[in-house]
């Protein structure tokens, strides 16, 4: 075997452990009992650890050696496009694993299984204070963790962070799309609300029993092309896509008084799945065949949710199976009403609950947060202090106690500092790429108006799934949409959909 095809075995080897570790975070969210996390801790640390193992051994790095040294002198030369990047994506991935001892790798596992359980606990009863000692935990080896990958890589700590769930992504082109949206947010919420006031929609009432929601779930997903044969659809307390490509797994969770909450996340979720569906199955398990980043996922899920799912002509679709499936009828199920129900803007508390206009503003704020603990500039006692500050100058609102506060998110819990601006990148990015398919695809609107998805999907397949890591963000969103990621699109979106 070629140096370049030993890394290809070592790879696909971490990757099926890395596969049987997801199954059991989505189990640990979905069935486990709660008192059986210890044992899954030292479960899911102990595949960790073997997987980092796997590509840490001192041979991997001579092996990346000898196959770059045969494609630069031109001797490797039957190596193809996507196995060169391949290559490429194999050392990215090397060096990330190679930074972290194995000792880190089993306790930061450990400790986030721990501080989720606590904090499963604490966020009901508001009680911030009961997750201090597990989090200060999670954060310190966070901290560890990033330092560790800064020397590597020759960048900041939180650059570090950030380069984990986005390749490339740095604070500093953070800060000059958050400055931008930070600058404009403000007039487009206060002239949204505005001009939606004199027109405020009817409120559907519930109860909604979880059963009907549910087969309302399942009708769209189905509707929107998501392939049960090898995917299914579970609750947990916070949603999630996970699985494979092959074994795809969607939670939601459901709220009686408010049946748009699950249908929304479950759609949200199914444009998740459907990029990980979609991913080029001669790849699987090689680093080029994953997913590109999350900036890029995110765009997946909140293209389907907000560009389509919330626009007018899905809503005039999927109305009249909303009013058959949940069993009502009446002025408030109008497709017209439910349209304007889902396109509300509200100075709201939750994120994850948030409209589109307003929920930049609550990853602004996270991301703000993350940075000032990274650098040691807020203590984490004082979190819940400056959550509410911030809260109070980009909404205009104070959280009435930490559940709906500083408590909402699972991330920083679960030691996933470097996740939350991927959020709002995706959402600039999923106006981007739809701006672009509906140029591809004149009736685009009409096509998704009469329930047919196929299109869209055929072209993002071509344009985002199929190309997996093969390029960069920035290159597959130049290439697909014409210009780099920025706010242009997103801003002409909100002013078509709430004339700001």
């Amino acid at each position: 075997m070629t140096p370049y095809q030993k890394l290809e075995s070592a790879f696909r080897h971490a990757a099926l452990i890395d596969e049987a570790t997801g199954f059991l975070v989505w189990d640990e969210a979905v069935h486990m009992p709660d008192q059986s996390a210890e044992s899954r801790a030292e479960q899911m640390a102990t595949l960790n650890v073997i997987s980092h193992e796997t590509l840490t051994k001192p041979e991997i790095g001579d092996w990346l050696d000898a196959a770059e040294t045969a494609v630069a002198e031109g001797s490797n030369a039957e190596l193809d496009a996507w196995q060169r990047a391949n290559l490429r994506e194999m050392r990215r991935s090397w060096v990330h694993t190679a930074a972290v001892p194995a000792d880190l790798v089993a306790a930061i596992t450990r400790a986030s299984s721990a501080c989720e359980m606590v904090w499963r606990t604490a966020k009901p009863k508001g009680d911030f204070k009961a997750t201090l000692p597990t989090l200060t935990e999670v954060l310190r080896l966070t901290l560890e963790l990033g330092q560790a990958k800064a020397a590597k890589l020759g960048i900041g700590v939180y650059d570090a962070l950030l380069d984990q769930y986005e390749a490339g992504l740095r604070a500093a082109d953070i800060d000059v799309i958050f400055a931008d949206l930070a600058a404009f947010l403000p007039g487009a919420i206060e002239r949204a609300i505005a001009g939606q006031a004199a027109h405020p929609p009817l409120e559907p009432k519930g109860p909604f029993p979880v059963e009907r929601q549910r087969e309302l779930s399942l009708k769209l997903m189905r509707q929107v092309g998501f392939p049960f044969e090898r995917g299914r659809l579970d609750a947990s307390r916070h949603p999630f896509c996970g699985g494979t490509p092959e074994d795809l797994r969607i939670t939601t969770r459901y709220d009686e008084g408010d049946f748009a909450k699950a249908l929304m996340g479950t759609l949200h979720e199914t444009g998740h799945a459907m990029y990980e569906a979609g991913l080029p199955k001669a790849w699987r398990r090689q680093p080029v065949g994953f997913a590109r980043g999350m900036a890029l996922h995110e765009s997946q899920s909140l293209l389907l949710e907000m560009q389509v799912c919330r626009s007018r002509e899905f809503v005039a679709f999927a109305a009249p199976l909303m009013r058959e499936t949940l069993g009502v009828e009446g002025p408030a199920w109008s497709a017209d009403n439910l349209y304007r129900l889902g396109i509300r803007v509200q100075r709201s508390f939750i994120r994850v609950d948030a409209d589109e206009v307003t929920y930049p503003c609550h990853v602004i704020l996270r991301y703000r947060l993350e940075r000032a603990l990274v650098a040691g500039d807020l203590a984490l006692e004082d979190l819940p202090g400056a959550w509410n500050d911030g809260m109070k100058e980009l909404l205009g609102v104070v959280p009435p106690d930490h559940t709906l506060g500083c408590l909402q998110d699972i991330h920083w819990f679960r030691a996933g500092t470097g996740y939350f601006p991927t959020y709002t990148l995706g959402a600039l990015a999923a106006a981007q790429l739809f701006q672009a398919a509906g140029r591809a695809i004149p009736d685009l609107r009409a096509t998704i108006g009469r329930g047919e998805f196929a299109p869209l999907f055929a072209w993002l397949r071509e344009h985002v799934h199929g190309k997996a890591s093969f390029l960069s963000t920035r290159e597959l969103l130049e290439q697909a949409t014409g210009q780099k990621l920025g706010t242009a699109a997103f801003k002409a979106h909100l002013a078509r959909r709430y004339g700001v």
